[in-house]
């Protein structure tokens, strides 16, 4: 049973042994002020949390964790020109950004990152504010 779970967790770090996370803070300066931030979450967690300001909204995962990979391409495609343009995924932990980032390797795009800690922990509980909040639902922190 231990080496069953070794394996698992060999195997899951090797999927993401080369996917690079990024504290907010320093997208500007690592990436540049115009790095695109895609934000792959549901329209629902849009209204709920609002988005990071300038993000641009692609729902990857619908509601039932249901997927139109090249819809989602043609549009992705409207913000990153180029496999060597530097981009930042966002979804709500950073859970989601991890699969669509490495799938995203796999295309032969060379700049992916996600938001560490997602929008949730890596945005809002670090006190920055968001955009386009249309729920009245509470979020974390009381924001």
């Amino acid at each position: 049973m231990k080496k069953v779970i070794l394996l698992i967790i060999g195997v899951v770090m090797a999927l993401y042994a080369d996917f690079k996370s990024i504290d907010y803070k320093d997208i500007e300066t690592k990436l540049g002020k115009d790095t695109v931030l895609i934000d792959i979450r549901t329209p629902g967690e849009w209204a709920e949390t609002g988005i990071i300001p300038g993000s641009k909204k692609i729902m990857f995962f619908d509601e039932r964790g249901g997927y139109d990979v090249q819809k989602w391409m043609e549009e992705f495609s409207k913000y990153v020109t180029s496999k060597e343009q530097p981009f930042v995924l966002v979804c709500r932990t950073a859970s989601r950004t991890k699969m669509v980032g490495q799938f995203l390797e796999q295309q032969g795009y060379k700049n992916v990152y996600d938001l560490k800690g997602g929008i949730t922990f890596g945005y809002i509980m670090q006190g920055y504010k968001t955009e386009g909040k249309t729920s009245t639902r509470p979020q974390f922190g009381g924001m």
